[in-house]
């Protein structure tokens, strides 16, 4: 299925694109030891591509894909994998796109046994990116089909934000999302729970360029009933070095 699906986004698209390769050293061991066992390494690929929209009459708007990989297994090799893809495309002329989206990954644990997916969630809704002072924005709602045991059908608000300064000398972007899930997920951990919780995911970070395309900077994981169930906010920062090609 997720092969189909990135098939189908793909299908899409045309020129105008960005695409850069980040690493990151993440410290939530260090700084909460209690919920997690390890500070660990962490490779992004982010795909951006642009789309004219002016000719024909399905309007595709833009493609975007992020492959996440957390190097948290024994040996550091990869214990965590995360994929994003959603494109945008419109039929009318007020600039409000229709997006759909997959995520979906894995985690491997040791003892192998408590290793898990990230199930695959199907979302579509409609999407508004605008600029103003200077800022490019995109705001996105969105029906999400979570595939639990139990199936679970939510909304979710996404939201993007991306400036750079001193002729991209230095650059701030980072986008959040705010979204329901259900609390019984049909396995027995939860079973006896009802109704939503409502999840918040954010990753604002900050780049200064060192020389051509490569940049240091930092990110903030910023996350609020994403993978501890407590009422716990919680904030990680990172250190790292992209590159753009």
């Amino acid at each position: 299925m997720k092969y189909l699906v990135l098939l189908i986004l793909s299908a899409f698209t045309v020129p105008l694109f960005a695409q850069n390769l980040q690493l990151h050293y993440d410290f939530r061991h260090s700084i909460d030891p209690q919920h997690y066992s390890q500070n660990f390494p962490t490779l992004y690929f982010e795909y951006f591509k642009a789309i004219d929209t002016t000719s024909s009459f399905v309007k595709p708007g833009s493609f975007f894909m992020k492959i996440e990989d957390d190097l948290q297994g024994d040996r550091d090799n990869i214990g965590k994998s995360f994929i994003q893809v959603s494109q945008t495309f419109r039929m009318w002329q007020p600039k409000i796109f229709v997006a759909v989206q997959y995520s979906g990954g894995l985690g491997v644990t040791d003892p192998a046994q408590y290793s898990f997916y990230i199930n695959n969630a199907f979302s579509i809704g409609p999407s508004y990116p605008f600029q103003w002072k200077g800022v490019y924005f995109n705001v996105e709602i969105f029906y999400n089909y979570n595939m639990l045991k139990k199936p679970s059908n939510d909304v979710m608000l996404s939201f993007y934000w991306g400036k750079g300064f001193w002729n991209y000398k230095m650059e701030f972007d980072g986008d959040f999302e705010l979204y329901t899930l259900n609390r019984n997920q049909g396995d027995a951990a939860t079973q006896n729970l009802k109704g939503k919780i409502i999840s918040f995911f954010a990753e604002p970070q900050i780049w200064f360029k060192v020389k051509g395309k490569f940049s240091m900077g930092s990110k903030f994981i910023t996350q609020y009933h994403v993978f501890i169930p407590q009422n716990l906010f919680e904030v990680y920062p990172t250190i790292a070095a992209r590159i753009k090609f």
